[in-house]
């Protein structure tokens, strides 16, 4: 039996056509964390290049921030528990 992971909400992704741009603010917590080089290459350890090239035309109604984010940056969110589906399991902790 799959134990469910413990999530407030259940965000859907919706997509652009074109590229989202990551705000600068997340773009300096993924180069703190290691997830972004000086370049501004994403380097999100488990995550192909196909799918890197998928999640920039993503975004999400995060429901914590009541705005619409970039894919990545709810990923690296320390609510992002799980992408399921074409939705994204949220704990919903306030930021």
């Amino acid at each position: 039996m799959v134990e469910e992971l413990e999530h407030k909400y259940e965000v859907e992704i919706k997509k652009t056509e074109t590229r989202q741009k990551i705000p600068d603010k997340v773009k300096e917590v993924l180069k703190e964390s290691g997830m972004m080089d000086e370049k501004g290459k994403l380097k999100l350890k488990g995550v192909s290049p196909k799918m890197l090239k998928k999640m920039k035309t993503e975004y999400v109604e995060c429901p914590v921030l009541k705005d619409d984010i970039h894919f990545v940056q709810c990923f690296v969110c320390p609510n992002f528990q799980s992408r399921v589906m074409g939705k994204v399991l949220c704990k919903g902790d306030p930021l």
